[in-house]
């Protein structure tokens, strides 16, 4: 399957050109001080690692769980630790490869009951096979167009939920802006808003690719009282969490969506920024 990935990298990167000068701007916003022959060695090790994470998701559909185990090390123990508080958790990251595997290794390594939400895909087909694949180890699954009125039938018992939280918001006004990478950015406050609301710990998910087809993720515990918290505190701690992941590996990050999307406007969003 590693053959067929590195042939499709060969046509994505040389033939299609798929996304080459969004990940060429992203990559020169986040990295000016590196040379363009550094950018491009990251924008390739990007493209393989992508190619990656598509073929490997085609093994997850078959994989066991004693296999995955073997490919997908976790340290969850500060999260499992908590369990027995009757204290929920949520538990947030980024777009960092590969990603399906960190929602299968929360499945099938908390104590917790663990809750996904993905964003709906176009093709019904390949969301159906997408969908069979992130529940195979337990996760309760639905999508965010559905949150409103699925997350409430599990959130009076104990739970874990986990978020991809650096997506670009739709509506910039209703973000908060935070320095990414030197550069004003918005940020969903839906997370924090939600642990807040509901009293849950925070921990975010350190993902790194260990090497090919073998990762880790490891646990680290933010708070168990995010009351606490002024507003915003812990949206920026994400995204300086995001941003110090990125730099130690920065081809294992998801540089094929327009991360610096939206131009910071003090007139518009002067406001925002806390």
């Amino acid at each position: 399957m590693y053959f067929l990935s590195d042939c499709f990298y060969l046509l994505a990167y040389y033939v299609i050109r798929y996304r080459r000068n969004v990940v060429a701007n992203n990559l020169q916003i986040a990295f000016p001080d590196k040379t363009e022959r550094e950018r491009i060695k990251i924008s390739k090790a990007f493209y393989h690692n992508l190619i990656d994470s598509f073929v490997e998701s085609i093994k997850l559909l078959t994989i066991s769980r004693k296999e995955f185990n073997k490919r997908c090390i976790t340290n969850f123990k500060v999260v499992n630790d908590l369990y027995s508080t009757g204290q929920s958790v949520q538990l947030l990251s980024g777009h960092f490869f590969n990603s399906e595997f960190l929602n299968l290794g929360c499945a099938a390594n908390l104590k917790y009951p663990f809750l996904g939400v993905y964003m709906g895909l176009s093709n019904k087909n390949l969301e159906k096979v997408m969908v069979i694949m992130r529940k195979k180890f337990g996760t309760i699954l639905f999508p965010a167009s559905e949150f409103r009125t699925e997350f409430p039938k599990h959130s009076k018992s104990v739970y874990s939920i986990g978020l991809i939280a650096d997506q670009n918001p739709p509506i910039p006004t209703n973000a908060v802006w935070f320095p990414f990478f030197g550069r004003m950015t918005p940020f969903h406050t839906g997370p924090e808003k939600g642990a807040i609301r509901m009293n849950t710990a925070i921990a975010f998910i350190e993902m790194t690719k260990v090497k090919r087809g073998y990762y880790k993720l490891e646990a680290k515990l933010v708070t168990t009282t995010p009351k606490e918290f002024l507003e915003g505190t812990i949206t920026k701690q994400l995204v300086a969490f995001i941003e110090e992941t990125v730099k130690q590996h920065p081809d294992n990050y998801l540089w094929s969506h327009r991360r610096f999307k939206y131009e910071f406007d003090e007139k518009k969003y002067g406001h925002l920024v806390i």
